[in-house]
């Protein structure tokens, strides 16, 4: 089907978010949120315009408690739910938060309702009826969700959405709890489920088979009304269906717009992937690092002449910048672009010699950063090394309980500067007493760091890789160390005097 076609589906009039990433998306192994950490998360959803925002489960702990009725009290846009069982206690803890609604929570397999409830279908119903009707006295708005509905019985699961909405529940919800919906069956439940029901109908799927935004695409196109989705489609096992691909999708491929500002989709992934710490893998869609990022001197050069040869999605949609990346895969075209972006005009004799120098390293298995292209210009054109900061001295003092606190002397445009800072550990300290000293003079932004153990032992050699931002240009650079703390430091000031040098007026110190 072509895009064009696409663009003549017909979806709802208006397609709502919720998004659970600080509910499904914490339940991620190894994810635990504060209060104040998940404010910062909803704010950022609050902000991109997303509809509902499941915040956590306020009868799960404390913590949750406090998470919700923090987030409550902001008085968002965005509708903000609690998890809850159907269980008085769970609704009341919702309700005493401050959330405006809850999604409500029950069983309807029968492998469920067998082997983990042990009860019958009728106590569904029964509990069902009960809990909206306390709930509603609450004053609370009502999401009902059908844990592992699409394994549910059609008939049955039919009759518990009908009784939800006899007992003024305001959504259902069918969710994919173990991501086994297929397209066809997708299409089978959601076309018969909203035919019969006067009330709207979300789908929430896991992605276990890779399924969970077709499949939620699907639902939506046979009627019904609202997907659950994830920042970084974290969640459950294989995770939930992603919101950046879900508005993507939508937007681009289909013509539908959404409410949501798109260009907050990369800051508001990477503000989640922080205090998660789960990290994007590079090749996720619209928000891993690759994702605009090319190499291949056919693509890069059809890229130059225009955007559309390689890229659906233009960078600029989700807030990202286009990266020409070095390497043996380059061409001419992509990088002579590269060395504009650091300074360099080249003769074709002198891009020729660096192509040559670029894809030999490339050929020795190294991935070349700018600082390295930087350096092999320097010495194909014959310029001196412009490094407007030199690092002088570094002292690190850390310890148990305590902060650790870096001193950083370094030479800036000729002139020593020092000064410290304190941070959760030796790097962070070190990274924070640079960037505020050089942060005083010029804007530069630390968008990535990565390091990896390069041999074992002790005494590995590890290699820390950065990206930073001046204004629109971003640079990469690299540093190989026993010392990470040294390694962290030479690979961020290498970045820096990336953006600093002006090869034009040879402003800086010459090396």
């Amino acid at each position: 089907m072509s895009v064009l076609s696409l663009r003549n589906t017909k979806f709802p009039s208006r397609v709502f978010l919720l998004d659970t990433t600080l509910r499904d998306g914490e339940q991620t192994p190894g994810v635990s949120l504060t209060p104040e950490n998940k404010l910062k998360i909803a704010s950022k959803l609050e902000e991109m315009g997303i509809d509902f925002i499941e915040a956590g489960f306020a009868a799960a702990s404390k913590g949750e408690f406090k998470a919700l009725k923090l987030i409550s009290e902001q008085g968002f846009k965005a509708e903000i739910y609690s998890f809850s069982r159907c269980v008085k206690s769970d609704i009341d803890l919702a309700a005493d938060s401050g959330a405006d609604g809850i999604t409500l929570t029950m069983p309807t397999s029968d492998l469920h309702l067998n082997c983990k409830l042990n009860k019958n279908k009728q106590f569904v119903i029964e509990s069902i009826e009960k809990c909206i009707d306390y709930a509603k006295g609450r004053g609370l708005i009502i999401e009902f969700l059908a844990e592992d509905g699409s394994r549910s019985d059609l008939d049955f699961l039919e009759s518990v959405f009908m009784k939800a909405a006899e007992c003024k529940a305001d959504r259902v919800c069918l969710c994919d709890t173990v991501g086994v919906l297929t397209f066809e069956k997708t299409i089978k439940m959601v076309s018969r489920l909203t035919k019969s029901l006067q009330i709207p109908l979300a789908i929430h799927c896991h992605n276990d088979f890779g399924l969970a935004v077709s499949n939620s695409l699907i639902a939506i196109k046979y009627g019904a009304q609202e997907i659950h989705v994830t920042i970084n489609g974290l969640g459950e096992r294989a995770g939930n269906a992603a919101l950046e691909e879900i508005v993507a999708s939508l937007e681009l491929l289909y013509g539908y717009k959404t409410n949501i500002k798109t260009n907050l989709i990369y800051e508001t992934s990477k503000i989640v992937s922080q205090l998660t710490g789960i990290y994007v893998q590079p090749n996720k869609a619209i928000v891993g690092e690759n994702a605009f990022s090319h190499e291949s001197g056919i693509h890069t050069h059809g890229i130059i002449k225009n955007p559309l040869t390689y890229e659906p999605i233009p960078p600029e949609f989700v807030g990202r910048k286009r990266i020409l990346v070095p390497g043996k895969h380059a061409g001419s075209h992509g990088l002579k672009e590269n060395l504009k972006n650091i300074g360099f005009d080249v003769s074709d004799e002198q891009l020729s010699e660096i192509l040559k120098r670029v894809k030999d390293l490339g050929d020795k298995g190294k991935k070349v950063t700018d600082a390295d292209l930087q350096a092999i210009a320097e010495t194909v054109l014959g310029l001196p090394k412009i490094r407007p900061i030199k690092l002088k001295k570094v002292i690190v003092i850390t310890g148990n309980n305590i902060a650790s606190t870096a001193f950083v002397e370094l030479n800036l445009y000729g002139k020593a500067i020092s000064g410290s800072a304190i941070g959760v550990g030796p790097v962070d300290a070190a990274v924070n007493a640079i960037r505020k000293l050089v942060l005083d003079t010029e804007s530069i932004q630390l968008e990535k760091y990565h390091v990896k153990s390069i041999t074992g032992g002790t005494d590995a050699i590890v290699e820390v890789i950065v990206n930073l931002r001046k204004n629109d240009k971003i640079v990469t650079s690299r540093s190989v160390r026993e010392n990470i703390v040294i390694a962290s430091i030479e690979a961020i000031l290498n970045g820096m005097n990336i953006l600093l040098a002006d090869y034009k007026n040879l402003r800086g110190n010459e090396n």
